[in-house]
């Protein structure tokens, strides 16, 4: 199989290696970090130099400003985020074939205009250089598209499409996850929203939402239980591509402004003329 580096962002999305995409240890990280994530990576990834050894790379940060609230605050702090988040990533031994786990930061710095509300204003970054062999060796990827992770809320939401998007090229579209390493893959804080209904409502429901209107594709999520009061033991996960108007819906969905998406995407949305009581 081709390398993941090898792969060219095209209207399908950028290709981000499996590695990335199956991290744990990310629950810290909200969804507008997440996003910024996947800006940073389909930059250096689009410049040719993602492998170099002491590659940098320079973006302006107007280009990670994808929401008007907050501006440039949000990316400051999302920035201050992931430099403190460490990250659990898959890396089997290139020599003996040993499962191991690197720890690491999922960039090595950031360096920014001192005047960030300048025009010109930008954020210089680099990888660290434990994670840079792994990215060369990947050959298994997902395509992520910048449109879909910007215009989610739920960091469930986005790490729910992630995972979909690298299973997307199988022959089969259904997995089963153990409810452990489904939630590690997900990013649920550990020791939190441990009940089942706890579970299904803040987590499975808002990324079921989201994926399902916003992204190309399409989700089911059924959770096994010995019985319907046993705890989750495991979770099945189905997936589909789009066609015809359930992908334009999500495409057009993604054109217009967040304000009463979350209302769009349950249906509660009437118009003015619908509520107009009868006399």
């Amino acid at each position: 199989m081709s390398q993941t580096v090898a792969q060219k962002t095209n209207a399908a999305g950028f290709p981000k290696a499996g590695e990335l995409i199956e991290i744990t240890g990310a629950h810290e990280l909200e969804a507008s970090d997440r996003a910024v994530v996947n800006l940073l990576y389909q930059h250096a990834h689009d410049s040719g130099r993602l492998t170099d050894d002491d590659a940098e790379w320079e973006i302006p940060i107007s280009a990670l400003r994808f929401s008007r609230h907050k501006g440039n605050e949000r990316v400051r702090d999302s920035l201050d985020r992931l430099m403190r988040v460490v990250v659990s990533v898959p890396l089997p031994d290139g020599k003996t074939g040993e499962p191991r786990v690197l720890l690491t930061h999922l960039f090595e710095f950031f360096d920014l205009s001192a005047d960030e509300e300048m025009p010109t204003g930008s954020v210089r970054f680099g990888l660290p250089k434990k994670l840079r062999p792994v990215l060369a060796r990947s050959s298994r990827w997902g395509r992520i598209k910048a449109e879909v992770v910007c215009a989610m809320t739920s960091k469930y939401a986005i790490a729910l499409y992630e995972l979909v998007q690298i299973r997307a090229g199988l022959d089969r579209s259904v997995e089963q996850f153990t409810i452990d390493r489904f939630r590690d893959l997900l990013g649920v804080p550990p020791g939190k929203l441990t009940r089942g209904p706890d579970f299904e409502r803040r987590v499975i429901e808002p990324a079921l939402l989201e994926v399902n209107g916003l992204s190309d594709v399409g989700v089911q999520i059924d959770m096994v239980r010995a019985h319907a009061r046993a705890p989750i033991t495991a979770v099945t996960l189905r997936w589909w591509r789009k066609q015809g108007d359930d992908f334009r819906a999500a495409f057009a969905e993604r054109q217009r402004s967040k304000l009463g998406r979350m209302a769009r995407l349950r249906g509660e949305v009437q118009t003015a003329a619908a509520a107009r009581p009868l006399a």
